[in-house]
């Protein structure tokens, strides 16, 4: 189910009914109405502008909100959307790109046209990509050809303003082009050529080229090559009002630092990540924050910007008038400034989780987990027989209930295994199909021998596993209830029920269960004994002893040593008990 949380300004567009002009605090985002079904829908990407917001589902359909109405676009297939301040542009898998607004389509602004069919080289309409800046659009070809439509007032086009203030063709800016980069707030535009050369045009008053000292002209029309680029491979580039925003991966940097952002332009109110009055050039944005951690995800509004990374930090910095940061009791943040969610729970792959930034509001989306917590998912998969997901009929007509879960662990022992299994099961009926499922799930190895003998194997390799958790389930032997790590000549016991759970239910978890006899679970952190007993305690209960005491030398320890975005799959996590404590503490 998604899960959408929206803060800052809540008109132009109106997303929330009865709702203040000013959200200061998250609020989880639902279709209503005859919209409802969309809530159950994957949500891929939300672009929002000034005027418009869109909401893209993964089904390829997608919602437009203008005003109080949101309404289905009439459009199938869709892979991409952007909104700028009054223009909205849609890519369809068969790349096709239509585009709506006052300088798109002025007769009739409110109606999506092809503008890829107005492409003077019939040869040259498929799309591959498009990106809009305040007013205009871009797009890129399959021919790696750039276009350009819309407002031209600062040259944004690659054309003379003079001449042309505006323009409903698309103006061939560029050939051999590999990406566009611009911004919903942005009058001015990148382009990434097949050399790795990076060219740009458009507004430049404040520096928001990253030209340097040497451009002078406030408005450049024709495309200008961008010296002094950072070493490494430029991911995203996105341009508020006055700034601009640089993402760069660059491979022979520390495994953990290798995204790095860079700022250049205007620093009052959208701030630069640095208290600098105007930078000219791409110069790195640095803060204790991104330390140990990269950058998964940023988002630039009009005159704000979002980063997440991959520990799970949100981080702000920039215009705060409206709360498009959240926090109501500063107007502006100069320099980058975590920002807390209490709504917000890591809970599968961090990948999942999205930014986007409006003109004066933000969105964080993602799909919500099927699970909550971990007393919650042995609850679902022992105790109650609703949250089985696989059921099928014995021989003799009963009706065995199973978890994929389970089913998932034991085959996963041994992939060659697995993969006989197929072949064994695509040639059987969907009764022996049945059977050797229900031998797989409860080891009854009585009911159709001709079939054991076929799986006779997997059988074997899920012999040991399954003694083990029914040891476990049925609370028979309290001395195999645990698997034991053994870690610097000591050793430790983990619930053994817990670790299997928490190994395929958060997969990625660095605590891994081997195959070998003896039951060990693999630890490949480095942890000292303390924080190793916190975690030992806390993998085990969700808690935090009351009498240990919490250093920062401990989290640090714990957030370093520790894969940050694995551990932040469970709920409550790790981190949140440990800050919390060491906050009241002090």
């Amino acid at each position: 189910m998604n899960k959408i949380l929206f803060f800052g300004q809540n008109y132009n567009p109106n997303l929330f009914k009865n709702e203040p002009n000013k959200i200061t605090k998250p609020i989880q985002f639902k279709f209503k109405n005859e919209n409802e079904k969309f809530n159950e829908k994957k949500i891929k990407q939300i672009s929002t502008g000034k005027i418009a917001t869109i909401f893209l589902f993964e089904n390829g359909k997608a919602l437009e909100c203008v005003d109080d109405l949101h309404k289905k676009i009439q459009i199938e297939n869709i892979q991409k959307v952007t909104v700028g301040e009054k223009v909205e542009a849609i890519l369809t898998l068969k790349g096709n790109a239509f585009a709506k607004g006052k300088y798109i389509y002025p007769r009739n602004p409110n109606i999506f046209i092809n503008f890829s069919d107005l492409i003077e080289d019939k040869n040259d309409r498929i799309i591959q990509d498009i990106v809009s800046g305040r007013d205009s659009i871009y797009l890129l070809t399959s021919n790696q050809n750039a276009y350009g439509i819309g407002l031209n007032q600062f040259g944004q086009l690659g054309l003379d303003p003079k001449t042309y203030h505006k323009t409903q063709d698309p103006n061939l800016m560029m050939k051999n082009v590999s990406k566009i980069f611009s911004g919903n707030g942005s009058n001015c535009v990148f382009l990434l050529n097949s050399n790795q050369e990076l060219f740009g045009c458009g507004w430049n008053k404040y520096g928001q080229l990253g030209l340097g000292e040497s451009i002078k002209e406030p408005e450049l029309n024709k495309l200008t090559k961008i010296q002094n680029i950072p070493k490494g491979k430029i991911i995203d580039i996105q341009s508020g009002y006055y700034h601009s925003i640089m993402l760069i991966e660059n491979e022979n940097e520390n495994q953990n630092r290798k995204r790095k952002l860079y700022s250049c332009g205007y620093f009052q109110y959208n701030g630069l990540g640095k208290d600098n009055e105007i930078t000219k050039e791409f110069t790195e944005i640095k803060s204790s924050l991104f330390e140990y951690d990269n950058i998964l995800d940023f988002s630039v509004g009009d005159s704000h910007n979002l980063v997440l990374t991959f520990r799970g930090k949100l981080i702000g910095f920039g215009y705060n008038s409206h709360c498009e940061l959240i926090n109501s009791n500063q107007k502006f943040y100069l320099i980058p400034n975590q920002i807390e969610l209490p709504e917000l729970r890591f809970n599968e792959n961090i990948s999942n989780y999205h930014i986007s930034c409006g003109y004066f509001n933000s969105f964080l989306y993602y799909s919500s987990s099927p699970f909550s917590n971990l007393e919650e998912d042995l609850i679902k998969l022992f105790e109650r027989k609703e949250f089985c997901d696989i059921s099928f009929k014995t021989e003799n007509g009963e009706i065995i209930e199973a978890h994929k879960l389970i089913l998932k662990y034991r085959l996963n022992q041994n992939q060659n295994e697995i993969e006989k299994l197929k072949e064994i099961i695509s040639n059987k009926s969907i009764k022996e199909s049945n059977q050797i499922f229900e031998m797989i799930y409860s080891n009854n190895t009585k009911i159709n021998p001709k079939l054991y003998s076929e799986i006779k194997e997997i059988i074997n390799s899920n012999e040991k596993i399954e003694e083990t958790m029914k040891r476990i389930y049925l609370n028979e032997n309290e001395n195999e209830k645990d698997f034991i790590i053994e870690r610097k000549e000591k050793q430790y016991k983990f619930p053994k029920l817990i670790l299997i759970m928490r190994s395929e239910l958060y997969r990625g978890m660095f605590l891994s269960v081997t195959n070998d006899t003896s039951n060990k679970v693999t630890d490949y952190s480095e942890l000292s004994n303390k924080s190793f007993q916190i975690f030992e305690y806390w993998i085990y209960s969700n808690q935090i002893k009351d009498e240990i005491e919490i250093t920062q030398e401990i989290i640090n320890e714990l957030e370093t040593g520790i894969d940050y975005f694995q551990l932040n799959q469970t709920n409550p996590n790790l981190f949140d008990l440990l800050i919390n404590k060491f906050n009241n503490q002090n």
